[in-house]
């Protein structure tokens, strides 16, 4: 017994508390801070040289690219960097295709949290030569993973316990998109709405320093100013915005739910146009000719290649006034959603966030140039509608509402625009939920067959005492009494009967035995004593939390519990219940009764 107990130990991993599971959390933030600086220094290189011949890592993604020396020939460099990109995923990492978010919620929901350590050095590679080499992808995506990648490898050498290490990938997730917009709230806001499974401060308080560590960390090297940079407050601060403007602002929401609902259908569906494309070399050429094709055609008509990579000069120039024309804002938005789609569906790595925010702040600019155009309304024009767009389209594709407003408030940091945001949020969600079940995150996993949670419940049941679910019509019967005899006693229920087996003032055991079967079932079972038939239990107190006992009941691999009555060392006279799986269940059915349609 001592040896098996010892044999156990060296097999479960080591038990470690929410201080030290905090302290790896900020070892998870400074690393993935650092990666996320690393990163976005290695696409501005890779830009550099693929799209200007410049050796250099000098780039700001919120400035448009030059023309580029090579002509018409840019055409090609799309499709060098897909092809690069092809050779990188299909022999080390074929996780680190796509744009890498679905993969985490699949790590974290199926694989208990384990994420190849290969992924995150592949994805950062992979990703910073689509993105550098101009496939229509954000950066944040890679850096999710490379963030979740990092926590799950952490947890994996520490052997930490499963929960444990899926809150270091969630924790990993929130610090990568928290360093990449300098979106601490955000970050958190990510974690808790589309990583984690289970909240409580356990879980939030590592991913919360997680990304707070990660944030500061990008700052000392990227600086402090928000992602984009607004001239000055778009809303008047002293006056609440016209009802008619946040009538606007709803419209602009139920229509961009709408775009959402195109964006998630569009990238399933190039996602499967181009699977039929056996050959991932020559799917790669054909999507990322197109994209090429695409940026050069802008280039020639606008004199900006527009789609290429992130699209944050685009949303820059919205924010500042240096684009007004509505159908050339709607024309790019439809671009950068069918080069996206294609991208991704052509084999390219990158995220899809960023493309959400440049057709979020495309499509609202159109609808804020229309509403000028037509009948101008205070409170409405092209910059704020821009940026409530983006918030509705992240909300709209990704179902995640939190993060969505916060992420834009803090990315711009104006205050007054909250209040639309909420409104536009609401209504794009709801209007892509009616069109879709499944958000861009999900939409992929579900058809592998991997269904996502799309809510948190509290579970109620778990904080249930065990006095409050268990079946207290236990029947207790002496382990030399033979089963022929039990089965033929006349107070026996029907169907099935929780017995507790004892042996003088002993609890020797429990047994679940279908009383139907006591017709004609002596010579079967003769001999046979409620002893022999008796099973191993678990044993718990009236007042004992549900969550508690399942945790027992789960270490010791056994199907019932026996409730007993008292404090002292339990005796058969003190047994007043059991508690089965199937009770179990029953509790589970009865808490989320109230959530069912």
């Amino acid at each position: 017994m001592a040896r098996s107990r010892r044999l156990a130990a060296t097999l479960m991993p080591p038990r470690v508390g929410l201080f030290r599971l905090s302290l790896l959390a900020v070892v998870v933030g400074c690393i993935t801070g650092l990666g996320a600086v690393l990163f976005r220094a290695l696409i501005g290189f890779i830009h550099n040289v693929s799209f200007l011949g410049m050796f250099s890592a000098d780039y700001d993604a919120n400035q448009f690219t030059p023309e580029s020396p090579w002509g018409i020939w840019v055409i090609l460099v799309p499709v060098i960097g897909g092809l690069i990109v092809v050779f990188l995923v299909k022999n080390f990492a074929p996780e680190a295709k796509g744009h890498g978010v679905p993969e985490v919620m699949d790590a974290i929901y199926y694989r208990e949290g384990i994420i190849r350590p290969i992924v995150a050095v592949v994805k950062s590679l992979a990703s910073a030569i689509s993105i550098g080499t101009g496939a229509a992808v954000g950066r944040e995506g890679p850096i999710i993973q490379i963030g979740a990648s990092l926590g799950s490898s952490l947890g994996q050498l520490i052997s930490l316990a499963p929960w444990q290490r899926i809150t270091l990938v969630a924790a990993g997730a929130g610090a990568g998109i928290a360093a990449t917009f300098n979106t601490p709230i955000g970050g958190v806001m990510f974690a808790i709405e589309l990583m984690l499974p289970e909240l409580s401060s356990r879980t939030f308080l590592p991913v919360a320093l997680a990304t707070g560590t990660a944030t500061f960390i990008g700052r000392v090297f990227l600086g402090i100013a928000p992602a984009f940079t607004l001239p000055s407050p778009l809303l008047a601060a002293d006056q609440p915005s016209p009802f008619a403007a946040l009538m606007l602002y709803a419209v602009l929401g139920g229509l961009t739910g709408l775009a959402a609902t195109g964006f998630v259908y569009g990238l399933s569906a190039a996602e499967d146009v181009f699977d039929g494309i056996r050959n991932a070399y020559l799917r790669c050429t054909v999507g990322m000719l197109m994209v090429g094709v695409m940026m050069y055609v802008l280039f020639r008509l606008f004199g900006q290649y527009y789609v290429d990579g992130v699209g944050y000069a685009t949303i820059q120039a919205l924010m500042t006034g240096g684009m007004a024309l509505p159908w050339l804002l709607l024309l790019l938005f439809a671009c950068k959603l069918l080069a996206t789609s294609i991208s991704l569906g052509a084999g390219a790595s990158g995220g899809i966030f960023s493309p959400s925010l440049f057709m979020g702040a495309t499509f609202g600019g159109a609808f804020g140039g229309f509403v000028q155009m037509m009948h101008p309304v205070p409170g409405i024009d092209i910059a704020t509608c821009a940026i409530v767009g983006m918030a509705a389209m992240v909300g709209g594709g990704t179902g995640a509402a939190m993060t969505a407003v916060t992420m834009i408030f803090e990315m711009t940091r104006d205050y007054d625009l909250i209040m639309p945001t909420i409104v536009a949020v609401a209504l794009a969600i709801g209007i892509r939920r009616l069109l879709s079940a499944e958000n861009i995150y999900t939409m992929k996993l579900v058809a592998r067959g991997h269904t996502i949670p799309k809510a948190m419940y509290a579970n109620m049941f778990l904080v249930r005492h065990a006095s409050e679910v268990m079946d207290r019509s236990a029947i207790l019967v002496p382990a030399e009494m033979e089963l022929d005899d039990f089965l033929c006693r006349p107070d026996n229920p029907k169907g099935l009967a929780h017995v507790v087996v004892t042996r003088g003032e002993q609890i020797a055991g429990v047994a679940r035995i279908n009383t139907g079967f006591r017709h004609g079932a002596g010579r079967a079972h003769a001999g046979v004593t409620m002893g022999d038939v008796a099973q191993r239990f678990t044993l718990a107190r009236e007042e004992d939390v549900v969550f508690g006992i399942v945790n027992r009941m789960t270490r010791r691999g056994t199907a019932m519990a026996v409730v007993v009555s008292g404090s002292r060392r339990p005796r058969a006279r003190q047994v007043v219940g059991v508690i089965s799986k199937e009770h179990i269940a029953d509790s589970v059915a009865a808490s989320i009764r109230p959530y069912g349609d």
